[in-house]
């Protein structure tokens, strides 16, 4: 019983502390943005749609996310995870959208063009985390 309580204290006390330096090693951003979704066929992408405009092999079944430029500009990056409203899991951005979308990302759904019809459009809010940049005095 004395162990069983030894490791939970302990535990609960490492991850208060990996917390701690996460949250104080980046700014967190919250953005609310229109999200869609999409699927690997070139009618909804390009002549290759299994490849993103960052050069990245899409996989169906893996939590992908395109944002649109603006958002990228606001940290949004190559690689990042992302939080999404109503999911239970993070999505890393993998893909970008045409310039002429604002305030957006599109959700990777693999080949299953039912799913991404179902999803449609809707208004979520989106978190992230931008790395803090360590400074040189």
């Amino acid at each position: 019983m004395r162990i069983g309580t030894y490791t939970l204290l302990f535990i609960t006390i490492f991850s208060f502390n990996c917390k701690s330096e996460i949250e104080e090693s980046c700014n967190s951003k919250i953005f609310q943005v229109t999200a869609t979704a999409y699927n690997s066929f070139a009618y909804q992408t390009s002549s290759n749609p299994n490849i993103t405009a960052f050069g990245d092999s899409l996989k169906p079944g893996y939590r992908y996310i395109a944002v649109s430029r603006d958002l990228l500009d606001s940290g949004l990056v190559h690689n990042t995870k992302v939080k999404i409203e109503g999911f239970d899991s993070f999505f890393t951005v993998k893909d970008k959208m045409n310039k002429r979308w604002r305030k957006r990302i599109d959700i990777y759904m693999g080949v299953d063009v039912k799913k991404a019809k179902k999803w449609g459009k809707k208004m979520v809010s989106i978190e992230y985390c931008i790395p803090i940049k360590d400074s040189i005095f």
